[in-house]
């Protein structure tokens, strides 16, 4: 597992968790500054839950797909769409 994973799953079930953790390893956690340890287990399930780098990369090819036919249509984009062009 990658650090980043688990961190981004920790901070969706506390988005005030401060943590340190050790070459991915999900048993390693250091939760800091009085974080709530989380259970591993409820942290394993949100991670099944975020979107693996294929996914976003497609959800991603689809934005730029819809913002490109709304701009040819002369429609309004979306701020998200928006975001593709100029990010």
């Amino acid at each position: 597992m990658e650090n980043q994973n688990i961190i981004n799953a920790i901070l969706l079930i506390n988005p005030n968790a401060k943590v340190s953790i050790s070459g991915g390893d999900i048993n390693s956690i250091e939760w800091l500054d009085g974080t709530t340890p989380i259970p591993v287990a409820d942290i394993e399930a949100k991670m099944a839950e975020l979107p693996t780098p294929e996914e976003e990369f497609t959800a991603r090819e689809n934005l730029k797909a819809s913002a490109k036919t709304k701009l040819i249509a002369g429609q309004p984009l979306t701020e998200e769409e928006a975001n593709t062009i100029i990010f």
